[in-house]
């Protein structure tokens, strides 16, 4: 069963250098959506990993976008929903990802 820890924390992005306002909510950096494994269940901090997650895809939803990490070292695959201050030209450039579509 997965819970959620809110966890409020500003963050220097890893792979774009952006500095970021968290809110509680906030997994990955507005600006390139890059992300880190840091969570086991969202919010926790309990991953051993810790390195950075490359947007891969994004899945449409209702009210918004999914966006679709893997992380570089240890391959897990992690789902969050976008923010409204998230880049919409990287959301878009990742809808048109056929590496994502495909399955590879």
């Amino acid at each position: 069963m997965k819970t959620f820890t809110r966890c409020i924390e500003d963050f220097v992005c890893l792979h774009c250098s952006a500095d970021v306002k968290g809110n509680g909510y906030t997994n990955h950096c507005p600006k390139c959506l890059w992300s880190r494994d840091v969570d086991i269940n969202p919010g926790d901090r309990a991953s051993q990993c810790g390195d950075l997650m490359m947007p891969i895809g994004v899945e449409t939803i209702r009210d918004g976008f999914i966006i679709i990490h893997k992380c570089e070292k240890c391959g897990k695959i992690a789902r969050c929903r976008s923010n409204e201050n998230d880049n919409l030209n990287e959301i878009i450039r990742l809808s048109k990802n056929p590496e994502f579509i495909f399955g590879k």
